[in-house]
C-alpha cells in the first residue's frame, strides 16, 4: 500500500545563511622531481550553528517480537519517549512496528505538543507479538521515506530497534538506498551480525549496542548519540571530488572508511567520495594516494598543481551548492631527495583507518572460533599502535590505545567475547569507519562526540530525576543564539590561540635575549640584590617560551573535529595560562598566594611592577646602556603577558563552552 499520506510541514522559518563547509588539506610541501607517491588527508568539518539545521522526518521501526518482552521492549519504549520530546513541530516522525508481519502505527506526523501526547499514547500501547520479522518492518520503514510528498530540505533517516532474531525473511534483501538506518541491538544475545550488516549497507548508517537495562537514564543516553546527530544535520547529499591534473598526477588510491566512493581506474578520471549527511561539528575525511610523475627532465623548481578537490552538498532549505575547486599544489624540485614522510595528520588517519581493519580482522577470527589469534593481532596492534602514539602524539590515538585494551579485556574467552566482545567491536568499527559517534554498551564517551552529544546525554542522565528540556525551549534558544552577531568559534579560537602562543614564544626568547645580553657588575657582588628580580624574569621567559611554544604544538596537531576537546584539557590550559602569567610578574611566595586571583589582580600589577622597577634604577644609577636594554626586555615581557593573558581568556572562553 502506498503511503503517501505524510502531513505536510509548516512554512520554513527564516534561518541565517548556511555557512559553508571546512575543507582542510594536509599533505607534503615539497617532492622530488623523480616519479613518487604522495599521501593527501581532507576533511570536511560541518560547522557548529543547530539553528539552521534541516528539518527530520524520522522512522522508527520497533520489534515487539516474543524475544523482546520485558527490559527490551519498555527500555525501547523509553527510548522512543525521550526522542519524542527532543523533536520540535517542524520534525516528523512515523513508528512502524513488527513482529510476523509490519503494520505502520502512524504516518509521518508532525511533532506538535497535540501529536507529542498522541505519540506518547502510541508508544505506551506498543504490545509483544509473534515471531521476527525484521525484513517486513524495515522494507515498511523504507516505503514510507520513499512514499512521502514532501521531501524539500527535508533529511530523512530510520531507527531500527530490534534484538536482531530474526526467524521470518531475510532483512539482508532490502535494498535502503540513500536512506541512513541505524541499527540499535538490544540485549547480549541480539544478532549483532545481522543489525551491523544492515546499518553498513545503508548510506551513513551506523551499528549500535545497547544492552539490557532497567535504567530509564541509561536507555536514553544509548539513543542520545545519534539522536544529537539527526537534529543538527548541517548538509545533505554531501559528496567529495577529487581530480588529478593530467600530466602531473594520477589517483592511485582513495580510502573513506565504508563510505561509496567512485572505482579508481586508471587513476586519471576524478573519484567522487559519497557522504550522505553530515551533522554540526562532525568531519568526514579521505585519504588520497597520488602518483605523481616523473619530472627529472625539468631542471626547475616550480609548484606543481596535483589535483584539484571540490564538494558538493544541498542545504537545510533545499539549496544545492557547490564548492569552488581548491588546488593540491606540492612544490618540486632537483634539491628534494626522496619522498618525505606524511605529514603527522595524514599518518594518524592512517592509522586511525588501519585500526579499523584491525578490529574487523580480529571479529573474523573470533567469528570462526580463533579466538587466540584474534587476541594476538589486537596485541601485535596495540605495540604498533603505542610506537605510533609515541611519535606523533595526538590525542586520538591514546583513545585508540584505551579501545584496544579494551577489546583486549572483551576478546579473553569465546564466552565473553559473545555476549560483550563482538558487540562492542562492531559498533566501534563502525563509529570509526563513519567517523561519527556510536553506542558501544558502555557509559565512556566517544571520540566523535560533538558538544551536542554531550549535551544529550547529560539530559539523559538525569532522565529519572527531572524531564528533558522541551523541543520548544530549545528551539528558541538556538534562535535567540542565531539572532547573535558571531562569536569565534572552536575553530577560529584556536587559530587565534595558535598565533597568540607563536607571539608569546617569540616576545619571551627576545625578552631572554636582550636581558641576558645586558652585562654590567650588577650582576655580582654587592649589587647582586638589586638585579634579582631580572633574574628571575629571565628564568620565568624562560619557562613561558618552552610553555608556548608547546602549547603550539598541541594546537597544531588538535583534530579539526574538536574530538578531544574535554572540560578537563581546558581546565588544565586556563590554569597554567594564568599560572605562567602570575610567575612572570610576581615573586614566588606573591605567586603561591594569589594565583588564584591573577586574572584580574595580574593584568594591573604587572605594568606597574614594570615600570617601577626600571624608573627606581634609572633614578638611582642614572640611564646607562644597561638600563636602556633592561627596560626594552621588561616590555618584551610586558608585550609577552599582553599575549598570554589573551591565551588565558581564550582558555577561559573554550572551558565555559563545555559547562
Amino acid at each position: 500500500m502506498p503511503y503517501d499520506d505524510d502531513e505536510e510541514p509548516p512554512p520554513p522559518k527564516p534561518a541565517p545563511p548556511a555557512r559553508p563547509l571546512r575543507l582542510a588539506k594536509h599533505h607534503n610541501s615539497e617532492a622530488p622531481l623523480a616519479a613518487n607517491d604522495q599521501k593527501v588527508l581532507l576533511e570536511l568539518t560541518g560547522p557548529s550553528s543547530a539553528a539552521s539545521r534541516a528539518a527530520l522526518d524520522l522512522v522508527a521501526v520497533i520489534d515487539i517480537s516474543y524475544s523482546m518482552i520485558g527490559n527490551r521492549l519498555n527500555g525501547a519504549k523509553k527510548a522512543l519517549s525521550f526522542i519524542v520530546s527532543k523533536l520540535t513541530d517542524r520534525d516528523r516522525l512515523s513508528i512502524v512496528q513488527f513482529d510476523d508481519e509490519a503494520t505502520r502505527v502512524c504516518p509521518l506526523r508532525r511533532v506538535t505538543e497535540v501529536a507529542r501526547s498522541d505519540l506518547e499514547a502510541l508508544i505506551s500501547g506498543l504490545n509483544v507479538g509473534g515471531s521476527t520479522n525484521i525484513e517486513a518492518g524495515l522494507s515498511t520503514g523504507v516505503a514510507v521515506v520513499g512514499d512521502r510528498r514532501f521531501t524539500a530540505g527535508r533529511a530523512a533517516n530510520i531507527m531500527l530497534l530490534s534484538d536482531g532474531q530474526e526467524n521470518i525473511g531475510n532483512a539482508r534483501r532490502v535494498e535502503p538506498g540513500n536512506v541512513p538506518v541505524h541499527a540499535f541491538g538490544f540485549g547480549a544475545d541480539h544478532d549483532s551480525k545481522l543489525l551491523g550488516a544492515i546499518a553498513s549497507k545503508s548510506l551513513g548508517g551506523v551499528y549500535n549496542f545497547v544492552p539490557d537495562s532497567d535504567d530509564p537514564a541509561k536507555l536514553a543516553k544509548a539513543f542520545s548519540r545519534i539522536l544529537a546527530g539527526l537534529v543538527t544535520i548541517v548538509a545533505q547529499d554531501l559528496e567529495l571530488t577529487v581530480t588529478p591534473v593530467q600530466g602531473e598526477a594520477t589517483i592511485k588510491k582513495v580510502d573513506a572508511g565504508t563510505y561509496p566512493a567512485d572505482p579508481v581506474g586508471d587513476g586519471s578520471s576524478p573519484v567522487t567520495v559519497r557522504f550522505g549527511t553530515l551533522s554540526g561539528e562532525e568531519a568526514r575525511s579521505v585519504v588520497v594516494e597520488l602518483a605523481l610523475s616523473d619530472r627529472t627532465a625539468d631542471l626547475r623548481t616550480y609548484r606543481a598543481n596535483v589535483a584539484k578537490v571540490l564538494h558538493r552538498f544541498t542545504t537545510a532549505q533545499g539549496q544545492p551548492v557547490t564548492s569552488d575547486p581548491e588546488l593540491i599544489t606540492i612544490k618540486r624540485g632537483r634539491k628534494v631527495v626522496g619522498a618525505a614522510d606524511a605529514p603527522p595528520p595524514v599518518e594518524t588517519e592512517v592509522v586511525r583507518l588501519k585500526h579499523v581493519e584491525t578490529i574487523q580482522e580480529a571479529i573474523a577470527k573470533a567469528d570462526d572460533n580463533k579466538i587466540e589469534e584474534a587476541w594476538n593481532i589486537l596485541v601485535e596492534a596495540l605495540n604498533k599502535l603505542v610506537e605510533a602514539r609515541r611519535r606523533l602524539l595526538d590525542p586520538i590515538l591514546g583513545e585508540l590505545q584505551k579501545e584496544l585494551m579494551k577489546l583486549l579485556e572483551l576478546f579473553k574467552t569465546p564466552d565473553i567475547y559473545q555476549k560483550q566482545g563482538r558487540h562492542y567491536a562492531m559498533a566501534a568499527a563502525a563509529s570509526h569507519s563513519r567517523r561519527r559517534s556510536t553506542e558501544r554498551g558502555d557509559e565512556a564517551a566517544g571520540p566523535y562526540d560533538t558538544e551536542r552529544v554531550n549535551k544529550y546525554r547529560e539530559q539523559a542522565q538525569m532522565a529519572g530525576e527531572r524531564p528533558p528540556s522541551s523541543a520548544a525551549e530549545e528551539e528558541e534558544i538556538e534562535e535567540m543564539e542565531s539572532a547573535v552577531p558571531r562569536t569565534p568559534g572552536n575553530g577560529d579560537r584556536r587559530t587565534l590561540s595558535l598565533a597568540l602562543r607563536l607571539l608569546t614564544a617569540v616576545l619571551s626568547l627576545l625578552a631572554i635575549s636582550v636581558m641576558a645580553s645586558a652585562r654590567t657588575t650588577g650582576w655580582a657582588g654587592d649589587y647582586y640584590s638589586r638585579y634579582e628580580p631580572y633574574r628571575y624574569n629571565v628564568g620565568v621567559n624562560v619557562i613561558i617560551c618552552f610553555y608556548s611554544v608547546m602549547q603550539a604544538s598541541v594546537e597544531t596537531r588538535r583534530p579539526v573535529s574538536s574530538m578531544l576537546q574535554t572540560t578537563s584539557c581546558y581546565c588544565i590550559t586556563l590554569f597554567l595560562d594564568q599560572a605562567s602569567r602570575a610567575s612572570a610578574f610576581l615573586n614566588p611566595a606573591q605567586f603561591a598566594v594569589k594565583a588564584c586571583r591573577v586574572l584580574a589582580y595580574l593584568l594591573m600589577s604587572a605594568s606597574a611592577a614594570a615600570a617601577s622597577g626600571h624608573h627606581l634604577l634609572v633614578s638611582r644609577f642614572g640611564k646607562e646602556r644597561f638600563n636602556n636594554k633592561i627596560h626594552v626586555a621588561v616590555w618584551f615581557s610586558f608585550l609577552a603577558f599582553l599575549t598570554l593573558s589573551g591565551n588565558a581568556l581564550i582558555s577561559m572562553a573554550n572551558l565555559f563552552s563545555r559547562i
